[in-house]
């Protein structure tokens, strides 16, 4: 009886032995998978995007595997609004960033070293509330609107609010997260505000009027920036390189297929629907080109 006791207690050390031993190696096996995942993501590629149509070239791009391609690791980092894109790349978390030429401006103003890369065609409308019977820019007066701070859209908000007289102040109200901002448009909440694609075509085809369009401006507002350290390095400055090629390449698969052809990458990155997508405009995408920005832009906040 004492033998078998023995045996019994001997195989129990044994296994318990075995088993710290695998949780030990486990343990081990994670670290180093952690230090590892680490190192990939420190020297992969990250871009701030947001819901809208002038990220489908970067969406394309990395779902149609076009940046594997060039043998360059992006990583899409999402975001609803542009104010935290701003604070995604200000912060280092990534190194290029969707933005407007008022918001990139400003943030160099305030030391943060960027280049812009190449123009993107990004454009904002200006849509009441069907609800609110506000049919002409002069109707505006004790309205509220949506937009956000010393961005493309509170220039905007300036610029067609100067060519006409209201019987009173215009409340400008920040809303940054675009998907909030079509929300409280449907659920009547807001009076008036400025939405990009695809969200603006929503709100057309639920019959909201439209007061504005920034495409009857001279100007282009929407860019794609980076971090100017991006070419401090080679590795980078290739990384770059192979980045723009696959960017290129998805501007002209969209021109040649049109924006119906990718409507399950719209649907999955903009939280859009089917009908909004068969509603779309047609939309043309340039390649990277130098960008110039307006003096009056530079100084504006």
């Amino acid at each position: 009886m004492r033998i078998f006791k023995c045996i019994i207690i001997f195989t129990s050390l044994i296994l318990l032995a075995s088993c710290s031993n695998s949780r030990e190696v486990k343990n081990r096996r994670t670290v180093a998978e952690r230090k590892e995942q680490y190192r990939l993501d420190s020297l992969a590629l990250k871009i701030a995007v947001m819901p809208t149509l002038d990220c489908l070239p970067l969406y394309v791009a990395y779902d149609e595997d076009l940046f594997k391609s060039q043998d360059v690791d992006v990583r899409l980092r999402q975001y609803s609004s542009q104010m935290d894109c701003d604070t995604a790349i200000m912060r280092g978390r990534v190194r290029l960033s969707v933005t407007d030429k008022l918001r990139a401006s400003r943030m160099i103003r305030q030391g943060l070293s960027l280049q812009y890369l190449t123009e993107t065609n990004a454009y904002w409308q200006l849509y009441s509330n069907r609800t609110a019977r506000i049919k002409r820019l002069n109707q505006l007066g004790d309205k509220m609107l949506a937009m956000t701070r010393y961005s493309a859209t509170d220039y905007l908000t300036d610029t067609v609010l100067d060519t006409v007289k209201t019987k009173a102040q215009v409340f400008r109200i920040q809303i940054n997260d675009v998907n909030l901002r079509l929300k409280m448009l449907l659920n009547n909440e807001m009076d008036a505000l400025w939405l990009p694609e695809p969200q603006a075509t929503t709100a057309r085809i639920h019959q909201n009027p439209l007061l504005a369009d920034s495409r009857n401006s001279q100007d282009n507002f929407g860019v794609l920036v980076s971090l100017s350290n991006v070419n401090r390095n080679s590795y980078r400055r290739k990384q770059l390189v192979s980045f723009i090629k696959a960017y290129n390449m998805a501007c002209d698969s969209i021109n040649k297929h049109g924006l119906q052809y990718y409507s399950s990458i719209i649907i999955k990155y903009c939280n859009t629907d089917q009908r909004t997508v068969n509603a779309l405009p047609k939309l043309m995408y340039n390649k990277v080109a130098p960008v110039t920005v307006s003096a009056k832009f530079v100084n504006k906040y």
